[in-house]
């Protein structure tokens, strides 16, 4: 097995592939590809038509105490059918973020037990990016519980 499928494997990020990585005193960063080709659009149509790429870099959990950089192409799809672009959406990053969910859920634990201003200065990240973090998956795990509450339980 090649180091990059090894590194894949590590990530344990579903839809991607490291095609290499940077490391230096700073930090690491994995330049990832998607594996698939092509993706569904909205209202249910397959493509493989790409508008355009453009790459993001992304916050991971750190590893060997150095904060981890995933850079991923953002790509955008054209749809034939609906004469309508759509963005892939990645399975381990919510909408518009620039934190992988499990840095997020990371960062929300360590504010439960730590504080703001610890996490801000361990994780090098401002105070106010540590509360839009905090905030956003406080607001995630309520919305998961109303939803959860709101399903009908099925009898036996």
């Amino acid at each position: 097995m090649d180091m990059n499928m090894e590194l894949t494997n590590l990530l344990d990020l579903q839809g991607v592939q490291v095609e290499s990585k940077d490391i230096s005193e700073e930090a690491i960063v994995f330049n990832l590809t998607i594996s698939a080709k092509g993706m569904y659009c909205p209202h249910s149509h397959y493509t493989e038509e790409l508008h355009q790429v453009r790459p993001i870099l992304v916050r991971d959990l750190a590893a060997f105490g150095k904060p981890v950089y995933l850079n991923l192409p953002r790509r955008q799809f054209y749809c034939r059918i609906c004469q309508r672009y759509f963005t892939e959406h990645l399975d381990f990053i919510d909408y518009r973020r620039k934190y992988t969910q499990r840095y997020e859920v990371s960062i929300y634990s360590q504010v439960n037990n730590l504080g703001v201003e610890q996490v801000s200065q361990q994780e090098k990240l401002n105070i106010e990016q540590v509360k839009n973090i905090f905030n956003h998956v406080q607001h995630k795990q309520q919305s998961q519980q109303i939803t959860s509450a709101l399903k009908p339980c099925s009898k036996y």
